[in-house]
């Protein structure tokens, strides 16, 4: 594929993607139908770490953080760059003199299929981020990719203006066509949990909340 930076990609609506980012990553992955859930080996640097946003998506060189510089030209206020690699890769890509630049044109937060490094000074500055690999090994800027093409991230295609939520439990892609369908199941996932949460606090059981009894009958399983 030849080398292209993509400058416009469509957006959903903003409304919609807040929507989205109110919900947490465990629900949004459940409402898709258990879909969408990036691999668990991407994980925030630190503690608390919570982003969502639409996706600006790069493609880099293994140990190559040009087209990450690239990328930032294209960026709007409530995007997240997700970025992977040719093949994998554990260098540290990142640091916080790009999150600076990022931040600067209001990016929400990153997610990267390789190395990071610069984890104190990027927790500082309160950027968030969910990468493969904490590394400080260094990277060079010599090799083209892409910018806003599809791409695969830690297992999940993620095109440019699909939707990024990620918190501690990891990250989850929404597409852009099944924004809204997503949001409105999340919704009634959230009001059904409530609801069997108030349950459980009053002192029902699980077997009995979620209808288990019969089911494990049918299983053969016996009480002595």
């Amino acid at each position: 594929m030849r080398p292209v930076i993509v400058t416009h990609i469509e957006r959903p609506e903003r409304s919609l993607v807040e929507h989205l980012g109110r919900h947490s990553v465990a629900t949004l992955h459940e409402a898709m139908g258990r879909d969408g859930l990036m691999l668990p080996y991407m994980r925030p640097i630190y503690r608390g770490a919570r982003a969502f946003g639409t996706a600006v998506t790069v493609l880099c060189q293994p140990g190559d953080n040009l087209m990450i510089h690239a990328s930032v030209e294209v960026c709007q206020p409530g995007d997240v760059l997700v970025v992977t690699t040719t093949s994998p890769s554990t260098d540290g890509m990142f640091g916080e003199l790009l999150a600076t630049s990022l931040m600067a044109r209001g990016v929400a937060g990153l997610v990267i299929e390789a190395g990071v490094r610069d984890v104190a000074e990027l927790e500082k500055m309160g950027f968030p981020v969910w990468s493969r690999a904490i590394s400080a090994r260094g990277t060079v800027k010599a090799t083209p990719g892409s910018v806003n093409v599809p791409i695969v991230c830690a297992g999940i295609c993620v095109r440019p203006g699909d939707v990024i939520v990620a918190d501690m439990d990891g990250v989850v892609c929404v597409p852009q066509e099944r924004a809204l369908e997503v949001a409105t199941r999340a919704d009634a996932r959230v009001e059904k949990e409530e609801s069997t949460r108030a349950r459980l606090a009053a002192g029902e059981l699980g077997i009995d909340v979620y209808g288990l009894r019969d089911k494990l009958r049918e299983l053969g399983v016996a009480w002595v």
